[in-house]
């Protein structure tokens, strides 16, 4: 067996002080019933039980002493993109319709994903990645994190753009199959099944990375 046959079967850990759990784009326009994107991802979300494997995941990262790290697109305002000069098509068409328009219920954190104190919330993206032109990785190294689990929306756009730019920045990325959702299930299997497997280090189930979770708090107090 090569040494990176070897690596690829090891089981996931998430030692706490390393490990920081990225929440993109948890809005109330995303994940409530009378959200803006909520038609979009409606029936994926319910088919993959999304709001319920994502109130686990942050509950049990919370118990497991991971840092939770709030990764938000930019809160729309009039008249935003009125001085770019290449404003991409899925931009322009977010002002159109002001998606997570700033100072509105849409354009505030879903009730089950507030920020708690101690949480991290980095600068908005203005596009899919959280990375660019935003202070994510200069948090994340600055509270010495290696590995980032990352869930919410959308999985073809922000979810693969931020893990695939994370990857590339030199992290250990974690994708979760059923804490994120997208407008088709064909868009979904092309982020898991097709794209994700070129950068993601894990491709795992809620219950997967939960039990890994909660085995890496154990192993670590084991070995105190």
């Amino acid at each position: 067996m090569s040494n990176l046959e070897g690596k690829q079967k090891q089981i996931a850990t998430y030692e706490p002080n390393i490990t920081a759990l990225l929440c993109v784009d948890h809005y109330n326009d995303f994940l409530s019933e009378k959200g803006k994107l909520w038609p979009w991802v409606k029936e994926i979300a319910e088919e993959v039980n999304l709001l319920h494997n994502l109130r686990n995941i942050v509950r049990t990262a919370r118990e497991s002493n991971i840092s939770i790290f709030h990764v938000l697109h930019h809160r729309m305002e009039p008249g935003d993109y009125e001085n770019w000069k290449y404003p991409s098509p899925y931009q322009l068409q977010g002002s159109k319709n002001q998606i997570f328009a700033k100072g509105t219920w849409g354009g505030t954190l879903h009730d089950d994903f507030q920020v708690h104190p101690g949480d991290i919330v980095a600068t908005e993206h203005w596009g899919s990645s959280g990375f660019p032109n935003t202070d994510l990785d200069h948090q994340l190294k600055r509270h010495g994190k290696e590995k980032i689990i990352v869930i919410g929306l959308i999985a073809n756009t922000c979810i693969e753009a931020t893990s695939r730019i994370g990857m590339e920045l030199g992290y250990h990325v974690t994708l979760v199959r059923d804490a994120t959702a997208a407008r088709s299930r064909e868009a979904l299997h092309a982020a898991l099944d097709i794209n994700g497997p070129t950068y993601a280090h894990e491709i795992l189930t809620s219950a997967e990375v939960i039990a890994a979770m909660r085995n890496s708090v154990d192993s670590g107090a084991a070995t105190v």
